[in-house]
């Protein structure tokens, strides 16, 4: 049914698109017609963070900003969804086109920046969400609050979310929000960082739960930056890593219509960066966090690929535009056969 619905959704722009199959999907959920939009995968029970998840395959922050879509999307057959990126104010983020698919490299280009309606609203959709599997709230901040003060913004959205999420994501990695990447540099890390862990440890006792809390860092970094990044989530025992977000290098797609455009690169053409990332921070961290391997999933050998590499969890959002639902059993299938090996 997707493949029928995508030639449609591929004649409209990337953004109308995007929200008209959200829309659909949820139409689909409330009718009872999910069956004819996937099959649900066989259970495949993970334990990371402390956390117990039905299969390992999550969808990405990004696709549902402000949460309003949760119900529909669990029903899919993800063993969790992650939602936001939200900010402590609503923002209508950049100007429009920010959105661009590139069929030829089945990749996007966005630069949609923090578009989202603000915590209070995002929290608003968790609430009235029936969904009572594992919900990830991805955080950020406004695209007016200055670097300086931008532990405010982060403070203010964990201190909201804390309640309703079985784990907060700490996103920096963003290339669309001007300055932003500059807050995994290794001494403003530490100092952002540690912050953050004491206010978390603060929530858990103010609520009687600790939520794990995660960091999603970017593709584009050098060694020694990934060498300090390590450090600094070692040394603050932070729970667990994303990687990665969306890159700026172009080098895979060179020639390619839209390939000029400013925003992050996702898709086919992340995995190999987005893996290699991954592969190599497992060896820095050593076991002493989980992780999570996101970028470039379009096949669910892409999934199992991320697992060997040292991914504890995978999640794709690109991988949905391309190839749909099914990539969600497809992907669960591919790990489970990685893991009897």
């Amino acid at each position: 049914m997707y493949a029928l619905a995508k030639r449609f959704l591929f004649c409209l722009d990337a953004e109308r698109a995007h929200d008209l199959a959200l829309s659909s999907i949820e139409a689909a959920y409330r009718t009872g017609l999910n069956p004819l939009l996937a099959t649900r995968p066989a259970p495949l029970p993970t334990r990371v963070f402390g956390i117990d998840f039905p299969n390992p395959v999550g969808l990405a922050a990004g696709l549902d900003k402000n949460g309003a879509h949760i119900d529909a999307l669990a029903a899919l057959g993800f063993g969790f969804i992650e939602i936001g990126t939200t900010t402590p104010r609503p923002q209508s983020g950049n100007p429009k086109p920010r959105m661009f698919r590139l069929p030829e490299h089945l990749a996007v280009i966005n630069r949609l920046g923090f578009n989202n309606a603000g915590v209070d609203a995002l929290l608003r959709n968790a609430e009235r969400a029936r969904f009572g599997g594992v919900l990830g709230i991805n955080i950020g901040k406004n695209k007016d609050t200055p670097n300086e003060r931008a532990i405010d913004d982060y403070l203010f959205c964990l201190e909201r979310v804390y309640a309703r999420a079985n784990y907060v994501t700490v996103n920096i990695s963003s290339p669309n929000t001007k300055g932003l990447r500059d807050l995994q540099e290794e001494e403003t890390l530490r100092r952002f960082v540690g912050t953050l862990r004491e206010a978390q440890e603060k929530l858990a006792a103010k609520h009687g739960a600790r939520k794990p809390m995660l960091l999603k860092i970017a593709p584009d970094l050098s060694e020694a930056e990934l060498d300090g990044i390590a450090q600094v989530l070692l040394a603050a025992k932070i729970d667990g890593l994303i990687c990665t977000n969306t890159t700026i290098d172009r080098s895979a797609i060179v020639g390619a219509a839209h390939s000029g455009e400013a925003g992050g690169l996702s898709g086919k053409p992340l995995f190999e960066k987005a893996t290699s990332i991954l592969r190599g921070m497992a060896k820095r961290l050593g076991g002493a966090a989980p992780l999570i391997g996101v970028g470039g999933i379009v096949a669910g050998n892409h999934a199992a690929e991320k697992i060997v590499a040292g991914a504890s969890l995978v999640q794709f959002y690109s991988g949905m535009i391309y190839r749909g639902p099914v990539l969600i059993r497809e992907s669960v299938e591919a790990i489970r056969r990685q893991t009897v090996r």
